[in-house]
Order: structure tokens, then sequence, then C-alpha cells
């Protein structure tokens, strides 16, 4: 999976960590947002493993999700745990690098839905859809197919719900 660069703010953390307590749905726009948000979630179980971590070696790695899943920390203490990082560094905002790959079986932990485009078949963005709707992806993509849908950046977007919602 690519690298990407990521910025978050704290009050965009707080504001995550809000909508969680009070149980609203968070759904981000494009797949690079899904990704940077579900990337807080790990990020904030790193500092859940290390109090101690630098902000600065704080990045989320291809297969981070897989690997920390057994930690089992909840979504709101995981969002704590990472403001309460970067407030003792003094720092506003986060920036660091994802290399988060999503892909079937993936366990969303702050995300409900997603508004994107269609990806390409066979590409990782499509395997981040599968992940998040279940078998429905197929159905989608075959109704997109049959209707001319464009597909791309440029394309036609879409809401998808997560089948967990």
């Amino acid at each position: 999976m690519h690298i990407e660069f990521i910025t978050v703010g704290k009050e965009t953390m707080t504001q995550l960590s809000q909508a969680l307590l009070e149980d609203r749905a968070v759904v981000p726009v494009g797949t690079t947002s899904a990704r940077t948000i579900e990337s807080l979630y790990w990020l904030g179980v790193k500092v859940q493993q290390d109090p101690d971590i630098n902000a600065a070696e704080l990045v989320v790695r291809q297969w981070d999700a897989y690997e920390l899943a057994r930690y089992g920390v909840g979504a709101m203490e995981a969002l704590n745990f990472l403001l309460d990082c970067i407030e003792r560094q003094g720092l506003t905002e986060l920036t660091t690098t994802t290399q988060l790959l999503i892909t079937p079986g993936y366990d969303w932990k702050i995300a409900k839905g997603l508004v994107t485009n269609f990806h390409q078949p066979e590409s990782t963005l499509l395997l981040l859809i599968a992940s998040l709707v279940g078998e429905e992806w197929k159905r989608i993509y075959t109704y997109a197919l049959e209707h001319g849908f464009r597909f791309l950046s440029y394309g036609d977007g879409c809401l998808l719900w997560g089948d967990k919602r």
C-alpha cells in the first residue's frame, strides 16, 4: 500500500471523539480521509502501548492494523490516548504518514460510512470498499457498470455505509 502524508489537528481529533461519545456516524469523504481517520485509531493504540513515544515516531505501517488488533482498545479511548500524547508534547496537530492497508476482514474502528468515487477493479482502494460494505460491493459495482457510471477521480460519487453500522 502506498504511503500518504497526513496532518490532523487536535480540534478534529476532539470532534471525532465527541462524535463517538454521542454515537454519531463518522463518514469521511474520500479514501485518503478514511485511511487517515482509521489511522488515528492505530496511532492511539501505539500510544497506549508506549505512552512516552515521541509524536515524530508515530507512523502507521501497512500491517499495523492486523498486528495491533490483539490489544482491543476502544475507539474513543485510542483517540484520547493520542490526544493526550500530542498535548503532552505541546502540539496542536499531528503530521505523520500512513501506509494502512484496509482489506476485507478489516474491523473499522471510527468510520461508519464513506463518500467516494468508483474505483478500478483489482485496486487496493476497491479492497477498502469491499472491507467496508462486505459482499455488497459486487452488487454496487455491477449496478454502476450496467448504468454507465463514470469511474476514477472525476467519476460519479456514492455514499457507502458499512455493513456493521
